[in-house]
């Protein structure tokens, strides 16, 4: 029977306050080629998704070519957006540090996001918790993004080839998330879900085993007994 045994947390919308960073850059490359992105349009429809996937979507939408040449320059230059402007806007959700740093004394920790490795490594670092994570699977390590399985499958994978001792099972993993292309990820992969409020309305998530308010209101000894109560 399947018991706690890996945590494995999305990052944009989870650890990070960076969404309304991603939604900036996205709405002033997009504007650059004429297609308008509305925040609500944004949360809507485009949460979740890798910075391809999220130019795919909107490119699709407007009739607009999707090939690798006329996505390259969009990714590179809304990549740099979003990096001016997190040198400004750096906000790690509150609770985090501190779950992170007591699941880490319990747990194998990953992340698995479609965000770029460097974007990650870069505020994990400047908020003190990068040690607590043994892998960090990112945007460069797949070919398909969330709703995809492939993210927390590989970030599965890469966990279980350092702790080849004890063979972590999907069933016995619990990824935390906060979008619902991501929720769809990780089930699909076979794994358990909690999602956090953070971006979007506790009712938008009801696709997860469980919901919570933000990762400040979640016990760490509670979570097994929630989502395995007969292991």
């Amino acid at each position: 029977m399947d018991i706690l045994t890996a945590i494995i947390f999305d990052f944009d919308g989870v650890i990070a306050d960076t969404e309304p960073l991603h939604f900036a850059g996205f709405r002033q490359t997009l504007s650059e080629i004429g297609i308008a992105l509305t925040e609500s349009d944004y949360y809507a429809n485009y949460l979740g998704y890798d910075d391809r996937g999220c130019f795919i979507a909107a490119l699709t939408a407007h009739q607009r070519p999707t090939d690798p040449p006329a996505l390259a320059p969009l990714m590179q230059r809304k990549a740099h957006a979003y990096l001016e402007s997190m040198k400004d806007h750096l906000v790690i959700f509150p609770g985090v540090r501190e779950f992170v740093r007591e699941a880490a004394a319990a747990y194998p920790l990953a992340i698995a996001s479609g965000a770029l490795r460097h974007e990650i490594e870069v505020i994990l670092e400047q908020a003190g918790i990068r040690k607590e994570f043994l892998h960090i699977t990112s945007a460069e390590d797949v070919t398909r993004g969330k709703p995809d399985p492939q993210p927390y499958l590989h970030a599965l994978n890469a966990l279980n080839r350092q702790r080849r001792a004890q063979t972590i099972v999907a069933g016995s993993c619990l990824v935390i998330e906060d979008s619902i292309p991501g929720i769809r990820s990780a089930k699909t992969a076979g794994m358990k879900v909690l999602a956090v409020a953070n971006t979007h309305t506790i009712q938008d998530l009801h696709e997860a085993h469980a919901v919570a308010q933000s990762l400040s209101q979640v016990r760490l000894s509670e979570l097994h007994e929630r989502f395995w109560p007969t292991a």
